[in-house]
C-alpha cells in the first residue's frame, strides 16, 4: 500500500513539473515585449508554491527580469522585482526582500511610475519593520503614503496608514497606534478588502489590549477571527487565536486560554512565517509560567527561542529569552535566570542600536560577494532547466533516435560545460581586476591628496576631489558586478578617473576623449575597466615625467564588429621610464595590466577570434627621440540589441 502511495505521488509530482515547464516554455515562445512580461507576473504567482516545494526561485519572475531587461522595460523589472521581493519575504527572507525591493523601487523611479514608487516604498517599509529596524520602516512608510495621497492612491495609503499604525503600536503609542489603524480599517471597508479588514481589526485589539481594556480587545479578536474565517487566512486565524489566547490569560481565565493557544498551535502548520509559530509557543509558555507549570512551561520557551536563533527573530529571542529567566527566577535557580537575563538584554539592545560602521562594512562585503554567487547560481539555474528540458524530450523522442539523440545531449553537455567554465573564469579575472583598480596605493595616495587640500585650507577642492573619488568608486563597484556595461558608463568612470589624477597631479597633462560618429554608446559593450590600467600606465610611467604639460588621447571607434580603443600619450617613452626605474632601484609589476591581458586572451578564446589584442608602439620623431607611446586595444564589438 505505502509502495502505491509513492508511486502516486512521484506520477502527481512529474506531471506538476510537466504542467509547470510546458506553461514556462509555451511563454518564452512569445515575441520579446510588455505583454509577455505582463503574463509571465501573472502565471508567476500561479507556480509559486510548486517552487516554494522545491527551494528554487520562481522561474516565470526570473524571466520576465530577463525579458525586461533585453528590452529594456524599466516598469516591467519594477513590477517583476516587487513580486520577487515579497515572495522572499513570505519565505521569512527579510534581508533578500529588502534588497529586491530597494531595486524595484529604482526601476520605478527611472520609469516615473508614481503608483509603483509607493509600493515599492510599503515593501521596503515592510521588509525593515519584519527585522525590526523601525525608523527606517517609518521613514519608507512616510514616504509612501505623501506619494500616495498625491496620486489618491487608496491601495498605497491604506498599506502605508496600516504600517505605521503597526510602528507606534510597537513604540507603545497606542492612541496614535488606534487612530491609524481606525483610519485603515475605514479604507479597507470602504474598498471591501476582506483581508484588510482582518488585519486592522485585529491590531486595533492589539492596542486595546496594550491600553489593558481587555474586553474591547477581545471583541476585536473575535471580530477579526470571524473575517479571517470567512476568507480562509490560516495565518490570520492563527494569529487571532493567540491574541485571544493571550487576552484570557490577561483575564486569568487559563482554561479558555489554553484552548485558543492550542487552536493556534494545530493552524501554524499551515502558515509560512515561521514568526507565527514562535510567538505561539511564547504565550503558552508565558501561559504555563502563569500556573505554575514551570518544566513544561520551559519546553515551550525552548521551542520559540529555537525558532528565533534557527530564522533570526531579534523580538523573539528577547522575549524568549526574558520568559526563560523568569521560569528559573520562579524555581530559585537564580544562575540560570541571570544568564537568561543578560541574553534578553543583549537581544534587547541589538534591536535598539544602530549598527556599527563595522558591520556596515562587513555587510557590503557580503553583498558583493553575494551578487557574485547569484550569477554563478544563475548560471546553474539556466544549466537545471536546460536539464529538465533535454530529459523531457529525451522521452518523448528516445525510440525515433536513440544513439543519435544521445550523442547530441552529450555534445550539447560539453559545450554548456565549456561555457560555463570560461563564464567562471570571468568572473574570477573581474573580481582581481577590481581589486586591483582599487588598490590601497590608489586610495592613500587619493586621501592624502584630500588630506594636503584640507591642510591648505582648500576646502572646496577638497569637497570636490572627494565627491568624485567617491563617486568613481561607487561606479566602480556596480560596473563590477556585469561581464559587460554600455561604452558610455565605461568612459564615464575614465573620467572620473582622469579627473582625479588631474587634479592630484596638479594639472601637469590635459586629456580628451574622442568616440566615432557611428558609435552609439549606450548599446556598445565593452568589458568594465578594460581601458584604465593602461591609462593609469601611461600617466605614472610617461607623463609625470615630463617638464612641460602632458597630453593623453583616447580614441575609440567602430569598423563593423571590432571596437578599437587607441589610448596616445606624449610622455617621456618606455625605454626612459624603465631606466628611471632601474635607478631607484624600484621595478613595478602591474597587476592590473597583466588581469586586463588575460582578460583580453579569454575573450578571444570564447569568441574564438583573432579580434581581441592589444598592441603597444614607441613613439618617436624624425631624430629616433622617444615622443610617447601608443597603446591600441582591439575588441570584437558586442551590443545591447
Amino acid at each position: 500500500m505505502v509502495s502505491l502511495h509513492l508511486a502516486a505521488w512521484m506520477q502527481l509530482s512529474a506531471q506538476d513539473s510537466l504542467q509547470v515547464y510546458k506553461s514556462l516554455d509555451s511563454l518564452k515562445a512569445m515575441p520579446d515585449d510588455t505583454l509577455k512580461v505582463s503574463s509571465l507576473l501573472d502565471n508567476a504567482w500561479g507556480f509559486n508554491r510548486f517552487f516554494d516545494k522545491h527551494n528554487q526561485d520562481n522561474a516565470f519572475m526570473q524571466e520576465a527580469i530577463a525579458v525586461s531587461q533585453r528590452i529594456r522595460y524599466k516598469k516591467g523589472l519594477a513590477r517583476a522585482y516587487n513580486d520577487l521581493g515579497t515572495s522572499k519575504r513570505n519565505r521569512s527572507q527579510y534581508i533578500l526582500a529588502a534588497d529586491l525591493h530597494e531595486r524595484a523601487l529604482h526601476y520605478a523611479e527611472e520609469a516615473d511610475d508614481k503608483i509603483l514608487i509607493a509600493s515599492s516604498l510599503n515593501n521596503i517599509g515592510v521588509d525593515y519593520r519584519r527585522r525590526d529596524m523601525l525608523q527606517k520602516a517609518f521613514e519608507f512608510h512616510f514616504r509612501a503614503l505623501k506619494v500616495a495621497e498625491e496620486l489618491n492612491d487608496v491601495r498605497n495609503i491604506t498599506i502605508a496608514t496600516n504600517s505605521i499604525g503597526n510602528i507606534k503600536l510597537s513604540n507603545k503609542q497606542y492612541d496614535d497606534a488606534i487612530e491609524a489603524f481606525t483610519r485603515s480599517l475605514r479604507l479597507e471597508q470602504q474598498t471591501k478588502n476582506d483581508l484588510g479588514v482582518a488585519i486592522n481589526l485585529g491590531n486595533l485589539g492589539y492596542a486595546y489590549e496594550g491600553l489593558d481594556k481587555l474586553d474591547l480587545a477581545i471583541e476585536y479578536y473575535k471580530r477579526s477571527l470571524s473575517v479571517n474565517q470567512k476568507i480562509g487566512s490560516n495565518t490570520g486565524i492563527s494569529i487571532c487565536y493567540t491574541c485571544l489566547g493571550t487576552a484570557y490569560q490577561k483575564k486569568k481565565d487559563y482554561h479558555i486560554a489554553m484552548d485558543y493557544l492550542q487552536k493556534a498551535l494545530a493552524v501554524n502548520d499551515k502558515v509560512d512565517d515561521k514568526i507565527h509559530v514562535a510567538d505561539s509557543y511564547l504565550s503558552i509558555g508565558r501561559l504555563l509560567l502563569e500556573e505554575g507549570k514551570y518544566e513544561e512551561s520551559r519546553k515551550y520557551t525552548q521551542m520559540a527561542i529555537d525558532l528565533g536563533l534557527r530564522w533570526g527573530f531579534k523580538s523573539a529571542l528577547m522575549d524568549g529569552y526574558k520568559l526563560m529567566a523568569d521560569n528559573y527566577k520562579h524555581t530559585r535557580d537564580f544562575n540560570r535566570s541571570i544568564d537568561n537575563t543578560n541574553l534578553s538584554l543583549l537581544y534587547k539592545d541589538s534591536i535598539l542600536d544602530e549598527k556599527s560602521s563595522t558591520e556596515f562594512a562587513q555587510m557590503q562585503a557580503m553583498y558583493e560577494v553575494h551578487q557574485k554567487d547569484n550569477q554563478i547560481k544563475q548560471l546553474q539555474q539556466e544549466q537545471d532547466i536546460n536539464q529538465l528540458r533535454i530529459r523531457r524530450n529525451l522521452a518523448l523522442a528516445i525510440a525515433l533516435a536513440g544513439f543519435l539523440f544521445m550523442l547530441i545531449v552529450g555534445g550539447f553537455f560539453y559545450i554548456r560545460h565549456r561555457n560555463l567554465q570560461a563564464n567562471r573564469q570571468t568572473l574570477q579575472l573581474e573580481l582581481r581586476s577590481l581589486r586591483s583598480q582599487m588598490n590601497p596605493h590608489f586610495i592613500f595616495n587619493s586621501l592624502s591628496s584630500i588630506h594636503r587640500y584640507i591642510w591648505s585650507n582648500n576646502q572646496e577642492e577638497a569637497s570636490d576631489y572627494l565627491t568624485k573619488f567617491s563617486k568613481l568608486m561607487r561606479m566602480i563597484l556596480d560596473n563590477s558586478q556585469h561581464t559587460f556595461i554600455p561604452l558610455n558608463k565605461e568612459l564615464e568612470s575614465l573620467r572620473l578617473y582622469l579627473d582625479l589624477e588631474v587634479m592630484r597631479c596638479n594639472n601637469i597633462f590635459d586629456y580628451s576623449i574622442k568616440v566615432a560618429g557611428n558609435i552609439n554608446e549606450e548599446e556598445v559593450l565593452i568589458p568594465p575597466m578594460i581601458i584604465q590600467p593602461y591609462v593609469e600606465n601611461a600617466i605614472w610611467h610617461g607623463l609625470v615625467h615630463r617638464k612641460e604639460k602632458g597630453q593623453l588621447d583616447i580614441s575609440v571607434t567602430l569598423s563593423g564588429r571590432v571596437l578599437e580603443v587607441i589610448v596616445t600619450d606624449n610622455g617621456i617613452g618606455r625605454k626612459m621610464a624603465m631606466e628611471i626605474k632601474e635607478k631607484k632601484n624600484r621595478i613595478h609589476h602591474s597587476m592590473g595590466m597583466k588581469v586586463t591581458e588575460g582578460r583580453i586572451a579569454l575573450i578571444r578564446k570564447i569568441n574564438n577570434t583573432k579580434d581581441a589584442n592589444v598592441e603597444v608602439l614607441d613613439l618617436q620623431d624624425n631624430g629616433g627621440r622617444a615622443t610617447g607611446t601608443q597603446v591600441k586595444i582591439v575588441l570584437p564589438a558586442e551590443f545591447l540589441f
